[in-house]
């Protein structure tokens, strides 16, 4: 570590020479701790003893500082035995005479061979052994006799006379140890593998050598080197990096280290006044400690250079004094107006106070922090407000903002944040300025009736304030202040025009609820081009996640899953890179929601999974209860009733009825009670969606299908009529317009209705179906279909519908309706094995088959007529046969049963 040390090595070799041709001299070598000082003392130490020379070591410590002729008993230790008299056998050592008796053996020592003296921290040298080099420095004049002392520059000999009887001498040098030079450590740090990172990252995943970290203090230097060599990764807490930090501020001294400790109180306030009034001392001390702690490298002025170099003397801080300077440094900054935010970050690092100005400057911090989007010292702020002197209704106000916050992380922790204001808001201690952000915050959160109560308690108090009455809610607030959650595809006057909260609620669509409702379906696809025109210019962030949730919501109940998938990636991919798991858990959830609306049942499982799996707590909040309802409904549809049992066990948390995630959760739980026959409580559930989302003003079959439920349940209690009412009603509804609306209501519908009837309402749901992308409705409908044809006598084209069924099911993972539709056909070695060994490559179908030739045989392969066939093609049945005809040929098979069931992949401009 003798880099760029040229010159005080010349300086050294220089005086080592001249005592080696009889001519003495004496070396001070100074400098910061950690500067190189000793390195230097050792080269010299091995150059006189390779050139002979009798080399006598020692050094000084704080702690031998008071014991008399400590430094002096080193050296003599060193001598050859019986060349040096020991002054500590005589009856007084202090005498002049002993003095002298000792300086004459080192004259006499001088004659056979040099002699090098070698002192290392002069500054901690005791006072008896001081006096004796001193008169040794003034006895020799001519002898061979070379004196190499260290000093550190921050910390003076306590007598003045010794460094000015040194510094009267003839042959006195001194050389100043000063940091290396940038040159210097920039061939250090080049030296090291992965010290330039790479413009692809460093290969072994190491991080570039923070070289500035160590400030030119060799010392520094060589801890984060060997660091970097240990790790890749420097510096961190613990490392060798900080070790030697803390060693240097050990060795400066009690006094630089209470200066070392401030300064790192302090952080961005660091400066010398503020160092001065919080150490209490004086600004010549300070100025000199911060001089020697910036020539160690360890500060730039009056901050450190490397942040964990600054932790590391806060970690060793007694923990009370260090919450003490906190505090007072809050203070001081306060009344000097310092930033807000640094004013906050004191407050932070000193934990709860009783100061009566806390509150307001960290509410303040905390708005300025979200502002710049540093959420976790926001949140920090609010939770530390809302511990001080905070009344009901600003610690209402601290619960709403940190539930904002902390839901991209806990959504679970969110829903309970905003426990206390809604206790705060039912006892009537909640102003209105507070009442518009918390209706906002349940909204997004979907908890339609708690949002419900925050607007008509806000529209309550404007009535008040119309009528000439004192309100009790406060003054001058707007009923809809603070509610901007509204739909990305109306503006909020517009949506709201007929739901403003001075109405009586609930109106055509309740305010709160008008964040989850969806736009008119229509068959051009209008609202998915809206939705997405927004989510391509949407940033995910704390004010725009609920409205892209919505859209993408929106989009699968408009367009389908397949539009959807790709932003739910898009989304979770930012979720990731923002550290956001509440976020990444809800663009999961919509994933899961999406394959379940493909039919894809297992993927839709896993998805649900990985979402809960995000939450800290996975069934204890009311978000988490609504990814659960996808889970069960995906592991019910599969037949796996264990695994939604499972599910549905867990306790349900309190407000869940209320929300949008519990209309999901019944509806979950009302098909896994359709699924084990248990049907009157299936249709309760059912009819407990549809009078919620009735008082909401949501009742759209495109949000939620619950009639087609309901009917299902009162079919199988023998309630026809009934079921026959709600069928009706929901094939009336303008949603009815959409395939995955009117398909699996076309089902339902034809198992009332005679065999006749019912198969041509079984072609119209299977044909409807198709374009739905509902893969797992579509073979439920096709396994209908198949059992009506084998009643009807139809048993080749019973086969081949079933066949496509159970491939369907089977492709969805829906291995309970597989064993409906053919039972033991997926048995090992049966006909599935068959199956799946006859199975046509897709790109080898699209390569064969022209489009016309593939609509045509789509067709057949769903079981329809020739004559079918050329009705819904426009086209006549010879047209038919002849397609049908070279469709054979090309797949080398001789009848319609042969058709591969993935030729439905292939899709059609047709509909079945």
């Amino acid at each position: 570590m003798l880099i760029d040390r040229e010159r005080e090595l010349a300086v050294l070799e220089s005086a080592l020479a001249d005592c080696l041709r009889g001519t003495p001299g004496i070396v001070l070598i100074e400098g910061a701790v950690g500067c190189g000082k000793s390195e230097l003392v050792e080269t010299v130490a091995e150059h006189a003893a390779a050139s002979g020379a009798v080399v006598l070591r020692a050094i000084g410590t704080a702690v031998e500082h008071d014991l008399p002729l400590g430094v002096l008993g080193q050296l003599l230790a060193a001598a050859p035995a019986g060349a040096l008299p020991d002054p500590a056998t005589a009856p007084d050592p202090s005498r002049i005479d002993v003095m002298q008796s000792l300086c004459a053996a080192v004259h006499r020592l001088a004659e056979t061979a040099p002699v090098v003296i070698c002192v290392d921290d002069l500054h901690h040298i005791d006072d008896l052994s001081c006096q004796y080099l001193l008169h040794l420095v003034r006895r020799t004049r001519a002898a061979r006799v070379l004196l190499v002392c260290t000093e550190s520059v921050h910390e003076r000999a306590d007598d003045p006379v010794y460094a000015t009887e040194l510094l009267r001498q003839r042959r006195f040098v001194r050389i100043r140890a000063e940091r290396l030079r940038p040159e210097a450590v920039d061939r250090l740090a080049a030296a090291e593998p992965a010290a330039v990172e790479p413009a692809a990252g460093p290969a072994d995943g190491r991080t570039p050598l923070p070289a500035d970290a160590a400030g030119g203090n060799p010392l520094l230097l060589r801890a984060l080197i060997e660091e970097h060599r240990a790790g890749g990764r420097t510096p961190e807490l613990g490392g060798a990096f900080t070790q030697a930090v803390l060693a240097c501020l050990h060795r400066c001294g009690p006094a630089a280290r209470r200066l070392s400790e401030v300064l790192a109180v302090l952080g961005e306030l660091g400066s010398r006044e503020p160092a001065v009034r919080l150490l209490g001392s004086t600004d010549g001390a300070v100025v000199r400690g911060s001089a020697a702690l910036d020539a160690a490298g360890i500060l730039d002025g009056y901050r450190f250079r490397h942040p964990v170099a600054r932790q590391a003397v806060l970690d060793r801080m007694d923990p009370d004094d260090r919450t003490a300077l906190h505090r007072r440094a809050a203070e001081l900054a306060y009344r000097d107006g310092a930033p807000t935010a640094a004013v906050a970050a004191q407050l932070l690092a000193a934990g709860p106070t009783d100061l009566p100005w806390a509150v307001a400057v960290l509410s303040t911090a905390a708005e300025q922090l979200l502002a710049d989007g540093a959420t976790d010292r926001a949140a920090a702020c609010l939770e530390l407000a809302y511990r001080g002197r905070a009344d009901d209704e600003q610690r209402a106000q601290f619960r709403t903002m940190l539930a904002a916050i902390i839901w991209r992380t806990n959504p679970g922790a969110a829903e309970r944040a905003l426990a206390e204001p809604l206790e705060t808001l039912r006892a009537g201690r909640l102003g209105p300025a507070r009442l518009g952000p918390l209706a906002r915050l349940l909204t997004e959160q979907g908890r339609i009736d708690e949002a419900g109560e925050a607007l008509e308690r806000l529209a309550a108090g404007r009535e008040a304030e119309r009528a000439g009455r004192p309100a009790r809610l406060g003054r001058g607030a707007d009923p809809l202040d603070g509610l901007s959650a509204f739909p990305w595809w109306a503006g909020s006057a517009q949506s709201c025009a007929s739901a403003r909260p001075n109405e009586p609620l609930p109106a055509r669509i309740s305010a709160p609820a008008t964040l989850w409702a969806i736009p008119e379906y229509s068959a051009d696809g209008v609202a998915g081009v809206a939705a997405e025109t927004f989510l391509r210019g949407a940033t995910l962030g704390d004010g725009t996640a609920a409205p892209i949730v919505q859209a993408i919501r929106a989009l699968l109940a408009t367009d389908g899953p397949a539009r959807v998938l790709p932003w739910c990636q898009v989304f979770l991919e930012e979720a990731v890179r923002r550290g956001a798991p509440g976020w990444q858990a809800t663009f999961t959830a919509l994933h899961a929601e999406a394959l379940l609306r493909q039919g894809d049942l297992t993927g839709a499982q896993q998805q649900a999974e990985a979402a809960l799996d995000l939450l800290p707590e996975r069934g204890g909040s009311v978000f988490a209860r609504g990814v659960a309802a996808t889970l069960i409904r995906a592991a019910t549809a599969a037949g796996r009733h264990d695994t939604a049992a499972r599910e549905l066990s867990r306790p349900l948390p309190e407000g869940l009825a209320g929300s949008i995630h519990g209309i999901a959760y019944l509806r979950a739980r009302g098909q896994y009670h359709l699924a084990t026959h248990r049907f009157h409580a299936a249709l309760g559930d059912f009819l407990d969606i549809g009078r919620t989302l009735k008082r909401w003003g949501l009742d759209r079959p495109l949000l939620m299908p619950w009639r087609t439920g309901a009917a299902e349940a009162l079919i199988r209690l023998g309630e026809a009529p009934q079921a026959t009412r709600f069928v009706a009603d929901q094939l009336a509804h303008r949603d009815a317009a959409h395939p995955w609306i009117s398909g699996p209501t076309l089902r339902v519908r034809a198992s009332l209705c005679e065999p006749r009837e019912r198969l041509a309402l079984l072609a119209r749901a299977v044909d409807e179906l198709h374009d739905s992308e509902d893969r797992h409705e579509l073979a439920r409908a096709l396994a209908d279909f198949a059992r009506v044809l084998r009643e009807l006598g139809d048993g080749n084209r019973a086969n081949m519908v079933n066949r496509r069924a159970w491939q369907l099911a089977k492709e969805c993972g829906a291995d309970a309706l597989c064993e409906q539709i053919a039972p033991g056909l997926g048995a090992p070695g049966g006909p599935s094995e068959d199956a799946r060994s006859g199975a046509v490559d897709l790109a080898e179908l699209h390569a064969r088959l022209s489009d016309s030739e593939k609509r045509v045989a789509m067709l057949a392969v769903h079981g329809h007529t020739n004559r079918e066939i050329a009705t819904k093609l426009y086209i006549t049945v010879s047209t038919v046969e002849q397609h049908l005809t070279r469709v054979y040929r090309k797949l080398n098979i001789t009848r319609r049963q042969e058709l591969p069931a993935e030729l439905h992949l292939l899709g059609s401009g047709g509909r079945v």
